[in-house]
């Protein structure tokens, strides 16, 4: 059988996800904490396809966005965690902070069109913030600390407090 170029790349987990899946690993309680070198850094390589031909292999760097969710991880990701996981293309979770480490957090990650999602955080009548500048105006709870977050199609938006 022979393996196309696009087939070889398809054995990866594609570019545009990774942020997705980075989000998970970090910043749910369940996440195992790990980032992947090739993936902080980026690589090119060459490798052997099945069909025994050479293929150039290059993995862009997400730095920037591993950056920003590193940053998530160590400020806002401790205390409760609330579900929203009602949606098959949007899920969303919030971590609502504890003693040591106040600031709220709300996550919301689509895998098709932009999403939003109606969820809690624990903040009443409190400004929140992109932290990866996806999406520019910022997000206010309401007296209960609800808020509507939203996502760009394809993406993760982490919202923090302000």
């Amino acid at each position: 059988m022979i393996l196309s170029r696009y087939k070889l790349w398809n054995l990866f987990v594609e570019p545009w996800f990774k942020p997705l899946a980075y989000a998970i690993i970090l910043l749910r309680q369940e996440g195992y904490p790990c980032v992947f070198h090739a993936d902080y850094y980026g690589a090119e390589y060459e490798d052997w396809g099945k069909d025994g031909n050479r293929y150039n292999i290059f993995m862009p760097s997400h730095r920037w966005i591993i950056d920003k969710l590193l940053y998530a991880r160590k400020h806002c990701a401790y205390g409760p965690q609330y579900n929203y996981l009602d949606h098959w293309n949007t899920i969303g979770w919030t971590r609502l902070g504890d003693e040591d480490h106040p600031q709220g957090m709300a996550v919301i990650m689509s895998d098709g069109s932009e999403g939003v999602k109606w969820m809690e955080v624990g903040k009443p009548n409190t400004k929140f913030i992109d932290l990866t500048e996806h999406i520019k105006e910022a997000v206010y709870t309401n007296e209960l600390g609800w808020g509507e977050f939203r996502c760009l199609g394809g993406s993760v938006s982490v919202w923090i407090q302000a």
